[in-house]
Formats: C-alpha cells, structure tokens, sequence
C-alpha cells in the first residue's frame, strides 16, 4: 500500500511539474464554461418566450424543467469534451516512464507491475476530478438563483467519474504500448472514439450484433446517469470496463518487464 501512495503521489504531483496541467484545466473549463452559458441563455430565452405567450393567449404559468433542459445537455457537453481531453491526461502515464528513461528504475525498484498500473490508473483519474471541479461552480449558480433537483446532478457526475475511469484504463493501456505522448493520445482518443460511436450502427447490426454493440457503447451506459438514475448494470459496465483496461495495461507492462 506504501509502494501504492508513493507512486500515486509522484504521478499526480508529475501533472502540475508543466504547464501543460494548468492549460488542459483552464481549457477545460473555458470551454465547459461556454456551452454553460450557451444552455443558460437558452433556457432563459425558452423562458421569456414562454411569458410573452402566456401573456398573449391568457394561459395559466408553465413551470419548466431546469434540469432537463439546461443541467442535462450540460452534462453531455462534459461528456464530449471528455473524449478530447481525456487522452492528454493519459498520454504521460507510463509512455513519459519510457522516453526519460525511468522505467528502468521502476523495474528495479521492490514494487509490482500491480502496484505500478493501479497507482497510475487513480492518478489519472484524481485529475480527471480535478478537472471536473470548476463545473460544479457553474451549477452552483443555478442553485443561488433557482432550485434544480439535487439527485440528477450527483448521479450524473457519478455517471462522469465511472465514465473517466473507463477512459483512463484505455488511455493508460494505450500508453504502455509506446513511448511517444502523441502517438499514445491520438490511439487513446481513436480507441475511444470508436467506444463511442459504435452504439450508433447498431441500428444496421443484426438483432445479436446490434445488442452487443449497444452494450459496448460508452456514451449509452450514461444516459440513465444523467436522467437520475444509478443502474447498478450500468456501473458494473464501467468497472468491468476499467478492470479490462487495467489487465491489459497490467500485461503489457508484465512482458516488457520480463523481456528487460
């Protein structure tokens, strides 16, 4: 559990060693900021629309619905900002080790391939987190000036955090198969464009083909998340999915440990 933390501790504190942690939090929330403020505005123009027909036709008020028409197209703003990020995130874990050189160091040092994949793995998710921080600023507003439904909000950025999970373990995986960042983030994201859209052809699958490609899609294990709902179906696909992740990473590091 030592070797765990310290490993841990290195490869989270590693991130804000560069610029380039600060530039990937500050773009992320630059531009979850704008699609925020993009949903605001429409929601408050539904809602001054809505007020003038009332007016006109003489019509009893009309609640609408914050969180199904601004807070959960916001969540799934963050989901596909997720797929462009999450792989810069990832691309250092092991494939840094490689091109420094420290790798060398790991494999002498008394920590097991397990120690090292499982350190890595919740280091990227920790600042995947982070990431998600400044988000809840933004729907605290909503909260001094409104009263959304709390339950969708925290199921959704439970839905987030397992979704990151599973994207993490692509991306770490990815990245013990190289040593170049940027071959790693373009198989990362490419890996995980592929989990995402391939939901999509179902419809022209088989009936078999079809259901198994819905269940392989990420973004549609997500969708109960951000509606409220925490299927337990839907998080043991995310960990399944970040367990499949982490053996593979686990077996990629095991043999270039053991041809070393």
């Amino acid at each position: 559990m030592n070797a765990i933390t310290a490993i841990f501790n290195k490869e989270f504190k590693s991130f804000f060693y560069s610029p380039i942690a600060f530039v990937i939090i500050a773009l992320f929330t630059a531009i979850t900021g704008s699609f925020f403020y993009l949903n605001l505005n429409s929601f408050v123009e539904a809602s001054l629309m809505d007020q003038i027909y009332q007016q006109q036709y003489r019509m009893g008020p009309r609640t609408l619905n914050v969180n199904l028409m601004l807070i959960r197209p916001y969540f799934y703003n963050i989901v596909l900002i997720s797929l462009f990020v999450l792989p810069l995130i990832t691309m250092r874990l092991y494939s840094e080790e490689k091109r420094s050189g420290t790798v060398e160091l790991l494999y002498t040092t008394p920590v097991t391939p397990f120690q090292i994949v499982i350190a890595k793995f919740f280091a990227g998710l920790a600042f995947y987190v982070v990431t998600l921080v400044p988000t809840m600023f933004f729907l605290s507003i909503l909260f001094a000036y409104g009263e959304p439904e709390f339950w969708p909000i925290f199921s959704a950025y439970i839905g987030l955090i397992l979704m990151g999970a599973a994207y993490v373990s692509v991306g770490l995986f990815i990245s013990t198969t190289t040593e170049n960042q940027i071959i790693a983030a373009i198989g990362s994201f490419g890996l995980s464009l592929l989990l995402w859209v391939i939901g999509f052809g179902a419809g022209f699958a088989g009936q078999t083909i079809g259901d198994v490609m819905n269940y392989l899609s990420i973004i549609n294990h997500f969708e109960d998340f951000a509606q409220g709902v925490i299927d337990t179906s839907h998080v043991a696909y995310y960990i399944l999915f970040s367990v499949t992740g982490l053996y593979f990473s686990l077996k990629m590091i095991e043999s270039v440990k053991w041809r070393a």
